[in-house]
């Protein structure tokens, strides 16, 4: 039997991830060699003619990731185990001379059934025959041969799943083997799901590649969901060019139908026929179609498309899905919905979402992006509603030890048995290494075993990736939040300071797992953190970072998960003694001295620490987000909406019309605002006629900007962040010296005293940007100050992924000797599993609200498609609240204090409650009264007289 039916929703999550793993999050850190593999040696000649013959015919292969180039993304482990190996993996036993460069390996199999599974439901429909192919093998306990199945399990909401049988393939353990069969559905289950199964429990069973495609090409492509062209809902006319151009236009260029290019090298992906837009002058020129009346505001699409380019000498060019959308009052909005790095080989799919927030007046829709004189080349436009994704379940962890070293042999006892030299270095060991815990670790562990004093010398270095290397495959587990330690020093003679970084190799991604920047021989505390999404083929931990030639040393290096619910337990505490206060509630009056048993309810109606987001002009449009926004934050930010290259992004030419209604709205709902930002350093933020500006005209464009921005909102803003960003950028300290910096403050102070002046930069809380970490941000401020800036606030954007608190409190703390404000102005976490951004969102809030430096927290939006990261949403796109969203309004809710009982004999009832706002209600025989009071900050017990 094989309908244990909980498995396919339930353990198959433990393993997986639709998520890529982790990218940098800062640095330039190089990432080591790695070994070329020729990714065609292991393709048996049967598969070659299959994908030749469904090519010739334009099918369209329905599985998704069906070669594993994307580790095991897509695919599901039906109660056991899988990843993604290459062919020089020495962990799976196999004979076979002819072994792919990836392959997965689904094991810790205890059932026949069990294997590895797809769901296909939105990519088949009735009336279609399916060919399948796939190359598997077998691996472990093999007696002789191992039967293979593909299977289908078709699920019905109204009556009982059902299995069909595909094909099978005897297997043996020295080769791989071609499984096919073919299929096709009478009735339209509610889910599809196909799966391989088969091998007895215990044997391993391998798969290089699967293929699902139609065996009549005319008839998948009009009713195959799989393929980019289904024509249902699609609301892009003639999408596939076979009624030629008709619909279709060139956007500042020509728009050319063809059946084929290049002395027919170039033909279509799928149906009969392609455009392309040529002779194009400009990166936006395109091809385009208009869209009016066919979409609705508040309504999620998504984009899929099939795109190429062709000439002018360029192998590879972004292309982009752009909306240009005009509203009633003629005002433009261009809207980003898809981008893919196109090549001249072959065709790429393009996928992406949008949603109109207002009611257009005109909607096209368009291609853009590669060099001028470069062709863009499209098979097929789907525009269509997006369907609602089911919400993410929370992963399973299980059997996570928190606080235990994952690294083999760190304190050294055994010489440098576990580690290897990554690269042609020489690794050596040596006494004389601290011997407390680094001080962020020890926050994490608690009191623990001094270390050993022991180090690695690293030497002979030739190349800045080489150091000290360990594997850490197997011991790293999904999900889990991991905080990385230890000391670093490098030897004597740099006349320059040297970043130093602890790196993990995840298969072919480099993580950053903490940086340094040393310029001195003593030793310095390394951390950060990381969390691995996807399941790995290979975790390699290594050391890198200072020039090659220079040595350093390694002392006590920790990689450990870290116990989120024990930090949370401690902020709860460390939450009450800042963030609460004491109260009295003293009465008086008339008939105060007849209320003794008196029930008393104290509610608080709105915290007073600030949480705010970002929002832009648009948002305005859609009353369910304005809705959400009034409701749930007290504070706000605009996106983009008075950032210099929105309100004069032609010299000359003003627009501070997004900006005013987004003020009017705040100031309609008692909603404070921060000013971002007056100016940018960073030279890409910086629009082209500034940068072509003299030293002479600049200066006077930038004063043109404080006077003109300020004057106008003079006692608007609460806050303004002066000039963003300038631990990253220094556009005009380059150009107007250094004195400009501090100038700007002085400005702005005089134009506008009321407003807090802040510095804004990012990196700044979580270990891995040597530009940016506190003790260089802490000189930064210091030197503004020293130079007469009136700083008055200091802002840390907390972009962050992963998070661990002893590390963001460690910045906090650090920062918080200066004695200014410390906001988080811009917090976003990500995670395309909303539970565990739900934990990187509750991490960061505590975090703050604990800390008694911090007075508010802005979130960098909030609404799926209007934030500048991917899958760091609380609202999905179509209003609906994800858990993200939910934990969010927890945290608020358990921040508001409410309190009942009875009023004493001296007239009095206390209790401790958060500082804000207050309803109180007295209810007697004679009615009820109702008050309200404010608790304001203080250590010292609050009395407040309710006079009756």
């Amino acid at each position: 039997m094989k309908r244990l039916s909980c498995c396919f929703t339930r353990r198959i999550l433990k393993h997986i991830s639709g998520r890529s793993p982790l990218q940098s999050s800062g640095g330039n850190m190089e990432n080591p060699p790695k070994a070329n593999a020729d990714n065609n040696v292991f393709q048996s000649e049967n598969l070659e003619e299959n994908v030749r013959t469904t090519r010739s015919s334009s099918a369209v292969n329905i599985i998704h990731n069906s070669d594993f180039s994307e580790g095991i993304h897509s695919w599901h482990p039906n109660c056991c185990e899988a990843f993604v190996v290459s062919s020089d993996s020495s962990c799976i036993e196999t004979k076979s001379p002819k072994l792919g460069s990836r392959y997965a390996v689904i094991t810790n199999r205890k059932e026949s059934w069990q294997g590895l599974e797809q769901d296909i439901t939105s990519r088949v429909s009735t009336g279609s025959t399916f060919m399948v192919s796939a190359r598997v093998g077998v691996s472990g306990a093999v007696q002789g041969y191992a039967d293979v199945l593909a299977t289908l399990k078709l699920e019905y909401r109204n009556k009982d799943t059902s299995y069909l049988f595909i094909g099978r393939r005897s297997v043996s353990k020295e080769c791989w083997e071609n499984l096919e069969g073919t299929f096709s559905l009478s009735n339209m289950p509610d889910r599809v799901i196909f799966y391989l199964e088969g091998p007895s429990p215990g044997v391993d069973l391998l798969i290089e590649s699967v293929m699902v495609s139609c065996s009549s090409s005319s008839l998948c492509d009009s009713q195959s969901k799989g393929s980019p062209f289904f024509e249902e809902d699609n609301i892009i006319s003639n999408s596939n060019f076979d009624d030629g151009l008709n619909g279709w236009f060139g956007r500042g260029c020509k728009a050319v139908l063809h059946d084929s290019m290049a002395d027919g090298k170039i033909v279509p992906q799928s149906g009969k026929f392609f455009a392309s837009a040529t002779e194009r002058t400009q990166s936006w020129n395109g091809i385009q179609q208009e869209i009016t009346g066919k979409v609705n505001r508040k309504l999620a699409y998504e984009v899929d498309a099939v795109v190429r380019i062709y000439g002018n000498n360029v192998t590879n060019a972004d292309v982009q899905a752009t909306l240009w959308v005009q509203a009633a009052d003629m005002r433009e909005q261009y809207i980003g919905i898809a981008k893919v790095k196109a090549t001249d080989k072959d065709w790429a799919q393009m996928q992406g979402k949008f949603l109109l927030n207002g009611s257009p007046s005109k909607v096209v829709i368009y291609l853009e992006g590669p060099p001028p004189g470069t062709d863009i080349l499209l098979n097929g436009l789907v525009v269509k509603h997006a369907a609602k994704l089911p919400p993410s379940p929370p992963p399973v962890i299980e059997g996570v030890d928190f606080g235990v070293n994952i690294i083999s042999n760190s304190n050294l006892n055994d010489g440098t048995n576990g580690w290897f030299p990554l690269g042609n270095c020489t690794l050596s060991i040596g006494t004389g290494s601290p011997h407390i815990i680094p001080p962020m670790a020890r926050d994490s562990l608690g009191a623990q075993q001094p270390l050993s004093g022991r180090y690695i010398l690293v030497t002979k270095r030739t190349q800045t990736w080489m150091g000290p290397a360990q594997m850490i495959t197997d011991k790293v587990k999904l999900y889990v939040a991991y905080q990385v330690s230890g000391w670093i020093r490098i030897a004597p003679g740099p006349t320059t300071p040297q970043s130093v970084n602890v790196a993990l190799g995840v298969d072919d991604q480099w993580v950053n797992g903490g940086q340094v920047e040393i310029g001195d021989d003593r030793w310095h505390e390394i951390g950060g953190s990381f969390r691995i999404e996807k399941q790995p083929a290979k975790v390699m931990v290594y050391v890198q970072g200072p020039a090659s030639g220079i040595d350093f040393m390694v002392g006590g290096l920790q990689i450990f998960p870290v116990d989120r619910q024990a930090r949370f337990r401690s902020l709860r505490r460390q939450t009450d003694k800042i963030r609460k206060r004491d109260v009295i509630l003293k009465l008086s009056g008339s008939d105060s001295g007849s209320l003794l048993g008196t029930l008393i309810r104290v509610k608080q109606t709105q915290n007073s620490f600030p949480f705010g987001s970002c929002l832009m002009r648009t948002n305005m449009d859609n009353e369910d987000f304005v809705d959400f926004f009034v409701k749930n934050f007290n504070w706000a930010v605009f996106g983009n909406e008075l950032k210099w290259y929105w309100t004069e992004s032609q010299q000359g030419n003003f627009n501070y019309k997004d900006a005013d209604e987004l003020l009017n709205l705040c100031t309609s709902h008692n909603i404070l605002v921060r000013g971002h930002c007056i100016f940018w350093e960073v030279e890409s933020a910086v629009q082209q006629w500034i940068r072509n500006l003299n030293k002479s005209d600049l200066m006077t464009a930038v004063q043109n900007r404080l006077t003109g921005l300020l004057t106008r909102y003079k006692g608007k803003f609460q806050h303004y962040d002066v000039n963003n960003e300038m631990m990253h950028g220094s556009f005009y300290q380059d150009r107007l010296g250094k004195d400009i910096r501090p100038n700007m403050f002085k400005t702005a102070n005089q134009l506008d005293p009321s407003a807090l002046l802040f510095v804004n930069d990012y990196h700044v809380e979580d270990g891995c940007d040597t530009r940016s970490y506190p003790e260089k941000y802490i000189e930064h401020i210091l030197d503004l100050q020293e130079h007469a800036a009136p700083v008055g606030g200091i802002g840390i954007q907390g972009h962050i992924d992963s998070p661990v608190g002893p590390i963001v409190c460690s910045a906090l703390n650090k920062l918080g000797v200066l004695g200014l404000p410390i906001w988080f102005t811009e917090l976003d976490v990500s995670s395309n599993n909303e539970h565990i951004r739900a934990d990187d969102l509750e991490v960061m809030l505590r975090e703050a609200f604990a800390h008694p430096s911090v007075d508010g927290v802005m979130l960098w939006g909030f609404w799926e498609l209007f934030m500048s990261r991917e899958n760091s949403h609380l609202v999905n796109a179509e209003g609906d609240l994800n858990e993200a969203g939910r934990r969010y309004l927890g945290l608020k809710e358990e921040w508001m204090s409410h309190a009942h009982g009875h009023i004493d004999g001296q007239g009095q009832f206390s209790f401790r409650g958060f500082q804000g706002s207050y309803q109180l209600e007295i209810v007697s025989t004679k009615g009820k009264i109702t008050k309200t009071f404010v608790v304001d900050k203080g250590e010292e017990p609050l009395v407040i007289s309710i006079n009756l």
